[in-house]
Order: C-alpha cells, then structure tokens, then sequence
C-alpha cells in the first residue's frame, strides 16, 4: 500500500501505525506499530510476497488494540526493507527480525508471533534460534513441510536470469529468490522442531491451494515439546486467512493471552 492508502485507510480513527526503520547488518529493516508499549505484544509476519500492511486491517480494530500492541514487519526484500532483494537463508531473515523482536521484549512483555504462508515457517525459525524471546506462536497456512513443497523449480528457476528478472515487479523477484530454496532451508529446520516449547496454534483451511493441508498434520507430528499444540482446521477456508477469516486469528491472539 502506499503511504496515501495507508493514510485514507486510518483517516478518522484516534490510533494511526507509525513506522520505524532500523539498521540490520548494513540493512535498513522497516516495521510500523501501533498501541500501548505497556501490553503484550501482537507481532506479525507476511508471507510472500507481501508487506507489514498485509496486517492492516487489524491495527484498526479497537477491541484488539485494548488487549495488545501490535507490531508488523516488512521481511527482507518486501516493503521498505531493500525491496526486490530476497534473501533465501531463513536463519538470516530471522536474524534481520531479532533486533526489532529484542526491542519490543525488552520490559519483559509477553511476545506472541503470528505467521501467515512463508511467515509460518520464519517464525517457527524465530522459536528455534530465540526461544527466550517469545512466548507463543500462531502458524496460519504455513508451508513448513519440506516435503509438501511443490516442484516449481521449471518456471522459477529462469526467473531469476537477467533478461527476464529485471521484467518482473521488484516484491514478486525478492518472493521467486526465497520460494526457489525453500525446500531445502524447511530441510535444514527438521532437526529443530524438538526444540519449540512455546504453545503454538495452527489454522489452516481445507481449500487452500497454496499451501497443503497437510502441512497441519506436519506440524502436529513435530511439535513434540510444545507446551500446547492447537490445530482449527475449517474444511471451507483457503489460504487468504487474514482477509478471509480475520476473526479466527483475532481470536487465536486473544486466547494466547
């Protein structure tokens, strides 16, 4: 969205997002926030391709906004964090996150993670790697199975020469570099699984054509240590949840209180 959307979507309400960016590694990482610094904190992660405002929608929702703070980032290479440059590692793009988690935790609040698509599988990364910095999960329609990932390789793969990678939209670039190793960094991440005890909370929709519905049953099976592991799964729902079935991930958060 650009920033006179985003303007004309909080036009007339009290609370507006305000966006800050931050030096990572040589990287200016963007995130915008909005609410009290005294709540716990409600912190998003879009999938891809995509952008903090994926989560817009709910940084307008009062009730939501006397129950926690939210903050929702924009990944390497989407947003105003150097767009069009996609980082394919998951342990680098959860370092890049860190600094901006690490701030909001540093009174001790409560930090509950929500990850929608390829945001599921980073902030599963993000409990495996900083396990002390977070308090809960909520996976939506995450594509964390490395063997459900499908076979894309025949058309990503001559995305990223030259002649025709300059031809496409910088955010969709950024997204074929990350989905192109995908697989193998979901690969990496197997032996870690064990190590998440935080509870976590899985929603995923039975029509999804993105991402498998397997990839619940996946979760299920790794989660061996979690504290507590949720799965709604609504035979009905796609893989749009955030747009589609807000108040399902509204609700996971109020119940992660």
């Amino acid at each position: 969205m650009s920033q006179k959307a985003i303007d004309t979507s909080f036009s007339g309400l009290k609370n507006k997002p305000i966006q800050h960016q931050i030096d990572v590694q040589g990287i200016k990482m963007n995130y915008a926030e909005i609410g009290n610094d005294s709540l716990p904190v409600a912190f998003f992660v879009h999938g891809s391709p995509g952008s903090w405002t994926a989560f817009i929608d709910f940084m307008k929702d009062t009730s939501l906004l006397k129950k926690v703070k939210m903050v929702s980032v924009d990944r390497i290479g989407f947003g105003d964090s150097d767009l069009g440059e996609g980082e394919k590692s998951l342990q680098r793009q959860v370092a890049l996150l860190k600094p901006i988690l690490a701030h909001e935790k540093r009174f001790g609040k409560k930090i509950i993670l929500i990850g929608h698509s390829l945001g599921g599988p980073i902030i599963a990364r993000m409990a495996m790697d900083y396990p002390e910095l977070i308090d809960n999960l909520i996976i939506v329609a995450g594509s964390i199975s490395p063997d459900l990932e499908p076979n894309e390789k025949w058309f990503r793969i001559p995305m990223t020469f030259k002649p025709i990678s300059i031809l496409i939209p910088a955010s969709f670039r950024a997204s074929n570099d990350e989905i192109l190793y995908l697989k193998p960094e979901l690969e990496k991440m197997l032996p870690l699984w064990k190590n998440i005890r935080q509870p976590v909370i899985v929603i995923q929709g039975g029509k999804d054509m993105l991402v498998s519905l397997k990839n619940a049953d996946f979760a299920e099976k790794m989660l061996v240590n979690s504290a507590k592991v949720e799965i709604v799964r609504i035979d009905t729902m796609n893989h749009f949840v955030p747009w589609s079935h807000p108040f399902l991930i509204k609700n996971a958060i109020l119940k992660e209180l």
